[in-house]
């Protein structure tokens, strides 16, 4: 028979990610368990799809709280269904335009550099003469922004 609850241990050798991750998910509020008179955690078996889906998404760099967004659509102890999944969809597609076009951005603007070998302060995204893009606040402002 399979149990329907897992240890920390079990979840852990099922799902491939270490305790302490789970524990920082769950602190998260990204998965939850019970726990027992012993005060040990207890996560129900749909979990594994859980973590499946958090590693999955931050596989292609979802950040945990769009992550967290999306599993709020779906109730605890209840596995994925084809709906969570539209609704998932539908919330990533935003995020993944976006990240896909500052991604061709930073592609083409250090293609733009190598391919000038010279990092000319004319033409150079990354050069900036008398820190003058400081007033724009911190980071890298020219790859950052369009």
């Amino acid at each position: 028979m399979i149990a329907k609850e897992l240890t920390i241990g079990e979840l852990s050798e099922r799902s491939g990610v270490p305790s302490s991750a789970l524990r920082f998910y769950e602190r998260q509020g990204l998965i939850t368990s019970r726990r027992t008179a012993g005060n040990q955690r207890r996560y129900h078996r749909t979990t594994l799809r859980r973590v499946a889906f958090i590693r999955a998404s931050q596989s292609v760099g979802m950040p945990l709280s769009v992550i967290g967004g999306v599993l709020g659509f779906l109730p605890e102890d209840t596995p994925p269904t084809r709906e969570f999944w539209l609704r998932a969809s539908a919330c990533w597609s935003e995020e993944i335009n976006a990240r896909i076009e500052k991604m061709e951005r930073m592609r083409d603007r250090f293609t733009e550099c190598i391919g000038c070998g010279c990092l000319s302060f004319e033409q150079c995204a990354l050069v900036n003469p008398g820190d003058a893009l400081a007033e724009h606040g911190p980071g890298p402002r020219r790859l950052i922004e369009p």
